[in-house]
């Protein structure tokens, strides 16, 4: 094949071994956002193209962030369980049930998806927090009321929520671990559509387990498919699904339209929108550096 198209994790992960065998690959399409499947340097070191529809999940992704902080806060499954098994129990749900208003919510990771899910929970009355390389400016700080916390380590005690909004890079891999989340406020709860391999899996399983955790939610797993012993699948106070909140009917609509774009200038030998590179004549976008 000359180009290959596939959305994150799937059909397969695009590994060294399988680009030095796709001797006519020239373009790697990732359908969607986040392109930490593939091999990156490999693909670089073989001269091919890779490229994503950047932006095309934002809005998708944010807004099931949010519906996950809430879920989590308001301790919503074991009341669904409860309807879906013939029971009826208030106390057991809300005795760990908390409003969303008056909690600070923290985003590690200020892009795209970060912004938009400041923007939506500015309504909610939180107090708002991120953390990222740089700030993100006083026009936008004004308009969301958030504050930039430039050191994550002092940040994640103040939090009640942590939010993951960073790509997966060799820095970020297994960046969330036993140490950083023992400085989080006991009872805090986290949220990662971001990557499962940013978070120590078995930490997180321990946090929880030990009550210093009161939830964990997202849809990203490592590896994916998760297998069927994954323990996050069994681990208490947990909402996770399979990998799903960018995966609107809208947001495939994006995906769809930005690959057409992306097929049409590939065909006529024209460049895409520079924001759409991950690879681009041997050289990584800088978020992957």
């Amino acid at each position: 094949m000359h180009v290959l198209i596939s959305t994150p994790f799937h059909p397969a992960y695009m590994s060294e071994e399988r680009i030095k065998k796709a001797k006519n690959l020239k373009l790697l399409l990732t359908a969607g956002v986040g392109s930490d499947h593939i091999d990156l340097k490999a693909a670089a070191a073989a001269g091919i193209t890779v490229a994503e529809i950047t932006a095309s999940n934002v809005v998708s992704v944010a807004e099931d962030e949010l519906m996950r902080i809430l879920v989590l806060l308001r301790n919503f499954l074991p009341g669904y369980r409860q309807i879906c098994n013939g029971e009826w129990d208030v106390a057991a749900q809300c005795y760990r049930a908390y409003d969303l208003e008056g909690k600070t919510v923290g985003t590690v990771g200020c892009g795209r998806i970060g912004r938009e899910l400041l923007k939506r929970l500015k309504a909610f009355n939180c107090n708002l927090l991120y953390h990222d390389r740089f700030s993100m400016g006083e026009k936008f700080e004004k308009e969301t009321g958030a504050k930039w916390e430039e050191n994550l380590q002092e940040m994640l005690p103040k939090c009640d929520v942590i939010v993951i909004n960073v790509p997966l890079t060799e820095k970020t891999k297994c960046m969330m671990n036993k140490e950083l989340l023992r400085k989080l406020k006991k009872g805090a709860v986290i949220v990662n559509n971001a990557r499962g391999a940013i978070m120590d899996r078995d930490a997180v399983v321990e946090a929880l387990e030990s009550g210093h955790l009161a939830g964990y939610g997202g849809d990203v797993w490592y590896p994916q498919p998760a297998p069927k012993d994954h323990p996050w699948r069994s681990m208490a106070y947990h909402a996770m699904t399979p990998h799903v909140s960018g995966t609107t009917i809208d947001g495939q609509v994006r995906y769809s339209a930005g690959v057409k774009v992306v097929l049409d200038k590939f065909f006529r030998g024209e460049s895409f929108p520079e924001e759409y590179y991950i690879v681009k004549e041997g050289k990584l976008a800088s978020q992957y550096l």
